[in-house]
């Protein structure tokens, strides 16, 4: 049985609110990265901008349980300026030795391309099974809860494949249940293609 750990940094509560709602959907527990120092304000705000430009890992504490204890860890992590926030970076750099599979749940402000899937697979040297992203308007609405169960069967279907996958699931619950969609209609990375999952056709990258 795989035995899945979900691990989230918020600043704003966005990426907690969806980390809550997928563990309360499967029962999985969840383990929290914090700041070591709290970002407040304008210098918060700048620590922000500088940890993505720079790519730092500052200080965090975490509160849950060992990743090393889990088959599959879910990041729900929010992107600051296209690249990882800096305080999951630290708790990737950190626990890489003890990360098995990694399944990654983005939060943007907007939709669009970012490096963090790329970044988590330098840092740990292997690819995530699944990534897919949310923006914040997503994490509000009533409907993801559909977008995070497709993403938690997906990602059990991943750990039967030999060769890790990564998949981007369609960006709204309406989309997803209509099924059949082609590729104009998504912003894709240049590598990303289709695959069947079950009877419906979702991006992979």
């Amino acid at each position: 049985m795989n035995k899945v750990l979900v691990v989230t940094y918020s600043n704003t509560g966005t990426s907690l609110r969806l980390a809550r709602r997928l563990c309360a959907l499967k029962g999985w527990p969840l383990g929290e990265v914090d700041d070591a120092a709290p970002r407040h304000g304008v210098a918060g705000a700048w620590r922000c901008v500088l940890d993505s430009l720079l790519r730092r890992t500052p200080g965090i504490d975490y509160a849950g349980a060992l990743p090393s204890e889990f088959d599959t860890v879910v990041l729900v992590a929010p992107i600051w300026l296209y690249r990882l926030a800096g305080p999951m970076r630290s708790f990737v750099t950190r626990y890489r030795s003890e990360l098995h599979d990694v399944a990654v749940i983005s939060v943007t402000e907007q939709p669009g391309p970012h490096d963090a899937p790329d970044e988590i697979t330098r840092i740990t040297g292997r690819a995530p099974l699944l990534h897919t992203d949310f923006t914040g308007q997503d994490a509000d609405d009533g409907r993801c809860g559909l977008r995070l169960l497709a993403f938690a069967h997906a990602l059990v279907e991943a750990k039967d494949h030999v060769e890790p996958t990564r998949l981007v699931l369609a960006p709204t619950a309406d989309q997803l249940i209509a099924g059949g969609l082609s590729r104009p209609q998504f912003p894709l990375l240049p590598d990303q293609d289709l695959r069947s999952w079950g009877s419906r056709k979702v991006p992979i990258g």
